[in-house]
């Protein structure tokens, strides 16, 4: 027999981390710079790499930024994944934004992503530089491409 402190604490195990809200805090600035990550889900799936894929989902990246939707400094496409930096206007909140990017995908291309995606509030330069330069050479840690600079699957509208 399991102790009540034990089964309370694997209980709170299973719960977490739950469904994450990507709420913004109040105390946050506006026009702070995510780090984003959204990762298809597991299985079988279309590689976002597949150039037809790729194009439309980096033109559609452009689009929302070209419309104020959100202010992209950086996206990436990875086979799986995509890493971004992005800015979200104050009117809206970042997981709505971003699950309607997704749903767009999910029906223009029958796209299957994960549910969630990671995000991480850039707090200062040097934390930008770290970012930028972690998703720009995510593809050469991959073994993916020799160089950074070679990968195409890149907008940067920064």
């Amino acid at each position: 027999m399991e102790p009540a402190s034990g089964r309370v604490w694997f209980e709170r195990v299973n719960r977490y981390p739950g469904r994450l809200h990507h709420l913004t805090p109040s105390w946050v600035e506006k026009g702070e710079t995510f780090h984003i990550r959204i990762s298809v889900a597991q299985g079988p799936v279309k590689l976002l790499t597949e150039p037809c894929i790729a194009a439309q989902l980096l033109e559609s990246a452009h689009h929302y930024h070209d419309y104020e939707r959100w202010h992209c400094r950086l996206l990436l496409l990875m086979p799986d994944h995509l890493h971004a930096l992005l800015i979200f206007p104050c009117n809206q909140p970042m997981h709505a934004i971003i699950g309607a990017w997704k749903g767009f995908q999910a029906k223009r291309m029958g796209l299957i992503w994960q549910n969630n995606f990671f995000d991480h509030r850039i707090r200062n330069r040097e934390g930008l530089q770290e970012s930028e330069n972690y998703i720009r050479h995510n593809p050469v840690r991959k073994g993916l491409c020799q160089n950074a600079n070679a990968w195409p699957w890149l907008i940067s509208c920064a």
